[in-house]
């Protein structure tokens, strides 16, 4: 999930919490000078900076605790496989990934073992699967480097600069946005990333016949998403008759999926695609 608001290291564009508790005696942890990075090599606190307006964030910020695993696959992995979404320059994604693959964007994975689960499965697409979540960042690294994944990269920072200022027009395969933050609170309503400005600038970064496709088991959410596909010139729905998609198999069924379910909560997909181009010609032309 996924504006430009200065976040700590461990944000999350998901709405996951955590904490860490303190246990007696004395700390041997190294204490960080003011102003001194947390990960060295790894990913920036705030790669982007005041060089861009502050928008309302569609994401929340959250704080947890990053193991020695995660920590040590941002340290080692990061200079390799991670990107910080700073929106100075313009991607080459091929460059990104040593391939001219086809390219999906994730926005805001969680802890990363559905993306490593889909990598897995289909190793001939590429995943640019982006979040601020630090932890889960490190974890969906270690997760690629155990299982030999070559296909993932992992950004850092705000979607919205990433796909405003960083990607070029037509380069996406495909976009997935699983289960971002609700915003119940109708006063919050204007955070949610499923806006019909958000698809304009999604729409504008999909090749045509890109698929969309989002999942949430918040059902007023699904609602509005599903409206604001519909309404949107840019895509069509994969379901011949409207409404849901039954989940495909290629989605993993998550942890954090399963405890909804447990709760009795409804998970809605839906799978849109980037129609044609009005100025293209179609195949039959």
């Amino acid at each position: 999930m996924s504006d430009s608001l200065n976040f700590a290291p461990e944000d999350s564009q998901v709405n996951r919490g955590g904490g860490s508790g303190r246990g007696a005696g004395v700390s041997n942890r190294h204490t960080r000078a003011k102003g001194e990075p947390r990960f060295p090599d790894g990913p920036k606190a705030d790669p982007a900076g005041s060089h861009f307006e502050r928008r309302i964030r569609s994401f929340q910020p959250r704080r947890s605790r990053v193991t020695a695993g995660q920590a040590d696959a941002l340290q080692r992995l990061w200079p390799k496989w991670g990107l910080d979404i700073d929106g100075q320059r313009v991607i080459d994604l091929a460059e990104l990934f040593g391939n001219g693959r086809p390219v999906v964007l994730e926005i805001g994975f969680g802890m990363g073992e559905a993306t490593a689960e889909m990598a897995a499965a289909d190793p001939d697409t590429n995943i640019l699967a982006v979040d601020v979540h630090t932890p889960g960042q490190g974890n969906l690294l270690a997760l690629a480097d155990r299982g030999g994944m070559t296909n993932i990269r992992v950004g850092n920072g705000d979607a919205i600069i990433l796909l405003r200022e960083m990607l070029a027009p037509d380069s996406l395969n495909g976009l997935r946005v699983y289960f971002p933050d609700p915003w119940p609170k109708k006063r919050h309503h204007k955070r949610r990333l499923i806006q019909p400005d958000f698809l304009t600038l999604a729409a504008s970064r999909l090749k045509p016949g890109a698929l969309v496709h989002c999942a949430t088991d918040w059902e007023p959410y699904a609602e509005q998403m599903l409206e604001v596909f519909t309404a949107h010139p840019g895509f069509e729905n994969t379901q011949p008759g409207g409404g849901y998609a039954p989940r495909p198999d290629f989605r993993p069924l998550t942890r954090f999926e399963g405890q909804g379910l447990d709760k009795g909560h409804l998970v809605n997909d839906l799978l849109f695609r980037r129609v044609q181009h009005r100025d293209q010609p179609t195949a039959e032309d």
